[in-house]
Formats: C-alpha cells, structure tokens, sequence
C-alpha cells in the first residue's frame, strides 16, 4: 500500500443552536465536500482513510453528540432528534451538498439525514450500514459482545496486525481506565438511538433517498451480515452494492485500498 502525502488537517468545536450542542470536528484537504460519520466504534480523529480521501476532497469528520468531545447528548431524546441534529451541523459548517460517507452506526445516520434531506446530499456512501433488521439473519448485539466474541465477527483476520492493533488496550493502568471509560460512554451514546437494534422504520422512507448511492460490504461482516447489502439495494432506488473479498465489517482498515477505489470511483462518477 503506498502511503499518501499529508495535506494537514485541522481540529475544532462547532457550536451548534447557539452553543446548545458543541461537536467535535477534524477536517482537512480540498475539493468537493464530503462528509464521513463513524461507526459505534467510537470517534476515529483523523484517521488514514480520512488522509488518504482528503487528497482529493474537502473531507469533514464530525463526532457524534456525547462521542469524544462532543457536547449536547442531553438535547436529543431519539432519532429524529439526531436527524434534525445533523441537518443544522452541516448548514452551520457550510456545507451545501456534501458527499456523506458513513460507517455502520454512522452509514445508518447518513442514510437517514439523506431520506429527510435529499436535496442537500450529492452522493451517498454506505459502509455496512445498520438501519435494517433481516428476521432470519439478526445484526449482532454488539453491546454485549466480550472482546473475544466481537473480534471474529469485526474481522476477516482477527490475527492480522490492523485487528490486534485495533483492540490492543492500554498497558498502563489509567490509559487502560480512560479508554474502558471512554468505549462505555460512546456505546451509551449510540444506543440512546439504536437499542435495541431492530429497525428504526428507514423502509418507510428510503424511498426519499434518489441521490446515487454506493453500498459497500465486507463478505465475512460478522455485525451486519452481508445479506444486508441486497436489502439495502432493493429499498434505494440510485444504488449499487459492492462487496470486498477478504474483509469483515471495518472495510476502511481491513481493506483500505479497496475501500478507498471503490468510494473514490464511485464518487467521480
């Protein structure tokens, strides 16, 4: 893999409805605006996906209300609150028509922003997104999963050194507390608005969602399994479904070439 030259990025706090919610952003390169949303894993900062996209976009990663440094969970009683939420961040951070890139919880909020909103989004990129229930094949209760139960299920390769480095805790003691501390509350955070996991009613309205739309998928997804992909396809009318050999539910780290040729194509097409 050829590592990409740094375009430098920046770190801020948004404030959102007049300090009401105070968001977390990092942001970098330039170029058409895209906009990524992360998974229940938690806040990535300026991960090397994110680089590597920013070579070519003006790519914007905001944390989730009561992720990271994100203020504001209190003012959000359900999803469509958060919708509403997102709507208001991207016309406070001047962003017109954005690409919005998003990655299982996140894929899940990008989907529905895009069904509330399709006039305000360009393109549409969803990374094994939640938002679905398939009776004969569940989405895993990722919020009961010990360590050793979720790592064969995030990855195609639980010994490859991308998943030991992913789950690798702190050695020293306080470093290890804080990051406990720090999993416990994004997964409270994300499960004001997701648990229990069945659907949140997106069928009813991914009618809304004609922009283009990219679905993409690892085929050993262990979280949301890859029959999700074709459900997905069948309820957008603009979508294609591309799966990754090789790759569990975190494609952007497991696969980040393919990942990165597949958004990038689709996004220049």
């Amino acid at each position: 893999m050829v590592e990409a030259p740094t375009t430098g990025h920046r770190e801020r706090m948004v404030p959102v409805q007049g300090g009401k919610f105070n968001v977390q952003v990092v942001e970098g390169g330039s170029g058409p605006d895209l906009v990524y949303l992360h998974g229940a894993g938690g806040f990535t900062g300026w991960a090397p996906f994110l680089e590597r996209l920013s070579q070519k976009y003006h790519v914007v990663a905001p944390a989730h209300p009561g992720v990271a440094a994100s203020e504001g969970l209190e003012h959000l009683d359900n999803l469509w609150d958060l919708v509403l939420f997102y709507e208001e961040l991207l016309q406070d951070l001047g962003l017109e028509q954005p690409a919005l890139l998003g990655h299982s919880y996140g894929g899940m909020l990008a989907a529905e922003v895009a069904a509330h909103r399709p006039d305000r989004v360009s393109k549409l990129v969803l990374a094994a997104p939640l938002g679905l229930w398939l009776e004969d094949t569940p989405v895993a209760d990722f919020f009961v999963l010990t360590p050793s139960e979720r790592d064969p299920l995030l990855w195609y390769d639980p010994q490859s050194e991308v998943a030991q480095a992913y789950g690798r805790r702190p050695e020293d003691p306080v470093e290890r507390m804080e990051a406990d501390l720090d999993r416990t509350k994004t997964l409270s955070a994300v499960g004001k608005f997701v648990w229990p996991i069945p659907d949140k009613g997106l069928p009813k309205r991914a009618h809304r969602i004609t922009m283009p739309a990219l679905l993409l998928w690892g085929d050993s997804d262990g979280i949301v399994p890859p029959a999700y992909g074709p459900a997905f396809r069948d309820l957008l009318p603009n979508a294609i479904l591309e799966v990754i050999e090789r790759c569990g539910h975190i494609p952007q780290m497991e696969r980040p070439d393919a990942f990165q040729q597949a958004v990038e194509a689709f996004l220049e097409s």
